[in-house]
Order: C-alpha cells, then structure tokens, then sequence
C-alpha cells in the first residue's frame, strides 16, 4: 500500500498519538498535512517545527486542496464532521492511526506492545530507553514525551517497535481497542481495572479486549502478565503463548529489599524465588518499582544483559507529565501529574509520601477524564486523595454533557476524603485553587497537580503567583 501513497491527510492532527503518527510519516519522507478543530501549542509548535501544514476547523476543501493518497481520520471524528463525509462520498482511501502505524511501520519488526490501565507510557518509554541505551536503536510511540528522546516515537534502524498500547476505540468505523492492530510479538499486560466508562460498559467488557490481544500473541511470542491485578490473573488459564509474570511480591519475577530514597528508589530483582540483580531508578513509588520489573522483564527476554538493563535504569528521565517537576518557589515544589483514574491518584501520592514523608503534600485534582467526572469513583477517589495532607478538588470539566444524575460530585468527595484528618475543599475555579494554594503554601511544600488536560495552564500561572508572592511577602505559609 505504501508504494502508492506519496501525500497523507490526517483528520484530527493534534491528538498525541495523530500528531506523532504525522511526525512519523515525516521522517519517513511522505508529505503530510492535517487538520483539527483546536490548533494550538505544544502540538502546533511541534508541527509547525516539522513543516506540516495544519488547517483550522474541519472542511473538505482542505482535503480537495491536499488532494492526498491517503487520510487518516482521528478517532474523535464521526459521522456529521464535513471531511469524514467527504472522504466517505468521494471514496478517498482512509485509515485510521492504529492501522495506519501498523501498515507503515510495525509491520516487518518485532512489535512489544505495552497495555494495561496504569503505567503504559511510563513503562513503553522505559523499555524503549533499554534498547536505545544498549546499542539496540528500537522504533517507539509512546503517549507522552520521552524525556530521554525529547520526543514520544523515533524511527531506529533495529528490528524492534515498541508501543504503547491503548484500550481505547480505534475509530468511528473501527469500535475495537487500538492495541489489536499492533502485532504484538510480546504482549506485557501490567494490570487491568474499570475505565473508559463512556466505551465500556463494565470491567469484563474491558477484559475481553485483553483477552483478544493475548489471543493475537504467537506461539513463539510471550505474554507478561502482572500477577497481583486479578483481572489480569483471570485471563491466563486459556493463553495461546508462553506466559512470565511479575509483582513487588507475586510472581516468576519479584522485587525484594524496596528502599525509597530522596533521588530515586533502589530494589532487587528476584527471577523465580533467586537474587538476579540490584537496580536503582530515579522513579519513585511502588507502583514505579513495578513499571521497572515489568520493563526488566520484557528486556531479559529481547536478549538485554542485567549490567544494560541497570545502566538504563539509572540514566532513565521519566516522561513528561508524570510526576513532572514544574518549579519550584520558596521552596515549594510544584508537580505536574496525569493521573485521572483513583488507582493512579493514589499511587502518585503514595508515591511523593514515600519519597518525601516530612513534607507537607497536597493534591489538587480536576476531574476530566471521562471516567472521573463520573460518579462511578466517588469514594474510591475519597480515600485515594486523603493520602494528601490537603486535598483541592475543581470543578467537574465539562460537566454539562453528562446527565446531571451521573456527575461527580466534588463536595462529596471532598466531605469524605475529610473524614480522616485530612483538609479537603471543593474549589469553584482554578483561580480560586491559585489564590488558596498561594496564601497558604509554605516552604518545604508539595503540591501535586493531577489532570489529564491542561487543567487552564494552572501549574504555570501558580508558579508565577508564588514568585510574586515571595517577592512581596505575602503568604505566612500556615499550618492547616
């Protein structure tokens, strides 16, 4: 198919994945533009960067001026948007990302796909650094940006792709989860739990598309199953491939002697119940400990040695919005996290606890996902915030395209998450969060940000506010 496309249109460019997707067919020497409804920075600086053209809004007299080989179309379009009709009326070849990744890059190489509900892109980028940092030059997509690449995908000369795979749906012509279009030679599945409840109607839902990509692994493949999330457990009695599992605890492989330090966390490595090496990563948090297992585990099996799996630990920077250190003013570090599902709210506080114990933490929440803003999570997300010593909850995003029975309640969950000692308040707006976090933070502060958006800038304008407030002296910093 590739021998005849030459120009590639893609519907939707400034989604994450499309957008890397477009830098990819870049590199690879097509000529690309695109479109979105919302063109704005990082991605339009990142495009812009790269030479592609991006047009405003949707029209289908972009497409008949790109008069492209191929469009790909986000999976954010539907039936109704003005150039998915077109495509469809005119019968211009379309695709959507996940196949489009697959057809023009997965193919030919050894794919280890990387899925689960937590941990993927931390741990996709992880292993991609293993192989770059050993001579490998792996391809990767990630959904974020690798900070040891600066980027989230390269194009290597080696044989290996590893990628993130995403249980989301593919398209509006394609419902299945992107992840079944990847061929995975090795499937590491860390964990499933209950998301995406505008897709998936309850968690057997969600493990059946996990059971299908087991069922697309090769017998000469192998599944890596994360032992201590029963979810996964229940699906391995009929897997058609080898499987090797692991947990801090549970599992072929394990970690023994977890020491949570200031700079990072230093375990051992246990294969089948026998030492196998000591590593140190940067990360923090258990949760990260079992990201770097997991990503040992599927390096031991790609032919990686215990002293190069090590060396990439040690030298790994994470990915950015991942417990991404912002600033810091007067002392007060402010972070910037995705977590938006109560498991990842709990392990990112649990993880900061961990590392800093004397500190006073905070967490300021925005529920946007999809799931979160949601009723489903309530309590769960109650007890997972109530690890913070002060928890400011905002608004629910875009609260009025769900049915007002089923939205999250921000009160409530800040009623309960208050019931332990912890200072939990339901906030109006993030200038309300700004004003309070900047007249009552003090010094040796920790203030966790969590959103899967950008939450209206608030990590950038709350630095700013505490630098002027350390500059007037205003602020005492107060107990609460």
């Amino acid at each position: 198919m590739q021998e005849q496309i030459h120009k590639v249109f893609l519907s939707g460019i400034c989604g994450t994945a499309m957008a890397s997707l477009a830098g990819m067919l870049t590199t690879a020497g097509y000529s690309v533009s695109g479109s979105d409804q919302a063109v704005y920075p990082p991605m339009s600086t990142f495009l812009e960067s790269l030479g592609i053209p991006v047009f405003e809004g949707f029209s289908e007299t972009h497409i008949k001026n790109a008069a492209p080989d191929l469009v790909v179309i986000g999976n954010a379009l539907s039936r109704g948007n003005p150039e998915v009709e077109h495509v469809l009326d005119t019968g211009i070849r379309y695709s959507s990302m996940a196949e489009t990744l697959k057809e023009f890059f997965i193919r030919g190489h050894r794919s280890t796909v990387v899925a689960g509900t937590h941990g993927k892109t931390t741990t996709t980028a992880l292993l991609a650094w293993m192989l770059h940092s050993s001579g490998r030059e792996p391809s990767f997509l990630v959904g974020g940006v690798a900070e040891n690449f600066s980027s989230s995908y390269r194009l290597g000369s080696g044989p290996d792709f590893v990628v993130e795979g995403d249980e989301y749906d593919t398209a509006f012509f394609d419902k299945g989860p992107k992840f079944l279009h990847y061929l995975p030679h090795i499937a590491l599945i860390k964990n499933i739990e209950f998301d995406h409840a505008d897709i998936y109607t309850d968690l057997e839902a969600i493990q059946l598309s996990f059971r299908r990509l087991m069922h697309i692994v090769p017998r000469s493949g192998l599944i890596i199953a994360g032992a201590e999330s029963p979810a996964v457990g229940n699906l391995l009695d009929d897997a058609p491939a080898p499987v090797q599992t692991f947990g801090l605890e549970t599992g072929d492989w394990t970690t023994r002697n977890i020491t949570h330090e200031e700079d990072g966390t230093r375990f051992d490595v246990i294969r089948e119940g026998n030492f196998w090496h000591s590593v140190w990563t940067p990360l923090v948090g258990e949760f990260n400990v079992a990201n770097a297992l997991s990503a040992i585990v599927v390096a031991d099996r790609l032919g990686l040695s215990k002293e190069e799996t090590a060396t990439a630990l040690k030298t790994f920077k994470n990915v950015r919005r991942r417990l991404e250190i912002r600033g810091e003013v007067a002392r007060i570090t402010v972070y910037d996290d995705f977590a938006h599902h109560p498991t990842a709210v709990r392990e990112t506080l649990k993880g900061v606890r961990s590392q800093f114990p004397a500190s006073r933490l905070w967490a300021v929440f925005e529920p946007r996902s999809q799931t979160s803003r949601r009723r489903l999570f309530e309590s769960e997300f109650a007890r997972a915030l109530s690890i913070a010593d002060m928890v400011l909850i905002a608004p629910v995003y875009s609260a009025a395209h769900i049915k007002a029975e089923g939205v999250l309640s921000p009160q409530r969950v800040a009623a309960e998450a208050g019931h332990g000692g912890t200072e939990a308040h339901a906030m109006g707006s993030s200038e309300e969060i700004i004003d309070f976090v900047a007249t009552r933070a003090g010094p040796g502060d920790r203030i966790v940000i969590m959103s899967n958006g950008s939450f209206d800038d608030i990590h950038r304008r709350l630095l700013e506010r505490l630098n002027r407030e350390s500059m007037t002296g205003v602020g005492d910093g107060e107990a609460v």
